[in-house]
């Protein structure tokens, strides 16, 4: 019996097609509250310039080594890091303090598909549970920030993870059994809902779940040897009808 579905973030639920800012240029305008809140007490020699291009090098060397381990960057981590190489002493680091003072915010150009609200409606009425899994390297409760803004949180109450929380990526299995341990569902109880091939379907997959491609763009065909989604949706509202399919009772 079908108990529970989970679903990626990015270009699943939050549309990004329409985004066109410079990211280095939006990460800059965050840093600038982290590093005003550190040189209140701690001067940094260098200033915020330094600072910066000491934050895209940590976060570079990070995203380089994420994908050969599928170990998740951490915000918070990097942030922590950067301030000790630029001289804060390790007793006055505050992890939680630079996360709040990144103020992470939706991002212009970024909005739901016009499908989400109707579609998780349609199945909440069902009575299913929600969780979300997205490969962000910010801890979810940053990215929290941008679902109430949409109108998604109440959908998501209880079960939000981003890579940044558990410390691996999407396809790793470990995110995977997190959020199924968090929905007391098992693999066969849950079916996962995502666009990206290889991080959503194949490692959904390999947890032992049914996946489903949120296809972005209908009209590009679907050519894959490796990975087969077990179905194919250009919106939210056509789930329904596959899982009276797949779970008839």
């Amino acid at each position: 019996m079908l108990k529970a579905i989970l679903f990626d973030l990015d270009d699943t639920l939050i549309d990004w097609g329409h985004f066109s800012e410079n990211w280095e240029a939006i990460e800059g305008r965050h840093l600038r509250g982290v590093y005003e809140h550190i040189a209140e007490t701690r001067p940094m020699k260098g200033g915020l310039e330094k600072y910066t291009e000491e934050y895209f090098k940590r976060t570079r060397e990070a995203w380089s080594h994420a994908r050969n381990t599928l170990k998740a960057p951490h915000l918070g981590r990097i942030l922590t890091e950067t301030a000790l190489a630029m001289g804060v002493p390790q007793e006055q680091l505050e992890q939680n303090a630079y996360l709040e003072a990144y103020h992470w915010s939706p991002l212009e150009g970024t909005s739901i598909f016009p499908d989400v609200i109707e579609g998780l409606t349609l199945l909440r009425e069902r009575g299913l549970k929600f969780g979300i899994v997205t490969n962000a390297f910010q801890p979810m409760w940053l990215r929290d920030v941008e679902l109430k803004a949409h109108g998604l949180f109440d959908f998501f109450p209880d079960c939000r993870f981003s890579a940044a929380d558990v410390g691996y990526l999407k396809p790793h299995p470990s995110i995977f059994g997190a959020a199924l341990a968090c929905l007391g569902t098992t693999p066969e109880e849950t079916i996962f809902v995502g666009d990206n091939p290889i991080a959503d379907i194949a490692g959904a997959q390999g947890a032992g779940m049914r996946a489903i491609l949120r296809r972005k763009n209908p009209e590009k065909p679907l050519i894959s040897a490796l990975v087969v989604p077990d179905a194919v949706i250009d919106s939210l509202l056509q789930i329904p009808a596959i899982l009276d399919r797949w779970f008839p009772a």
